[in-house]
């Protein structure tokens, strides 16, 4: 069965964080370091196939990246894998600097 991808706006994903999802940001090491969602852990997109298996199935997901194509990849992916409470973040990192939520910046 085909899933279709749910994207929630950066108001909506904090919400859901709160409520104990993770926040996954699916960027590069260089540009989780300049700036990243406050509580987001790195899982970057070049080795994500390899490692997504670590993430668990029984937690939503809200998957992040720059603006949100690379995020809605990699949501997709694991909807494809039976993570089905993979969310994207419509805008990524941008969308949320600019909603005013939290960051932070430094590697992991």
């Amino acid at each position: 069965m085909l899933e279709f991808m749910q994207e929630v706006s950066p108001k909506e994903a904090q919400r859901r964080l709160q409520h104990g999802a993770l926040l996954i940001d699916v960027r590069e090491a260089n540009e989780y370091e300049e700036v990243h969602a406050e509580g987001a852990q790195l899982m970057a997109l070049s080795e994500f196939e390899t490692r997504y298996a670590e993430l668990p199935k029984d937690k939503e997901l809200v998957l992040i990246c720059r603006s949100g194509a690379r995020s809605g990849r990699a949501t997709q992916f694991l909807l494809d894998h039976g993570y089905n409470k993979a969310v994207n973040l419509t805008g990524g990192t941008i969308a949320w600097q600019d909603t005013g939520l939290p960051t932070q910046t430094g590697a992991v």
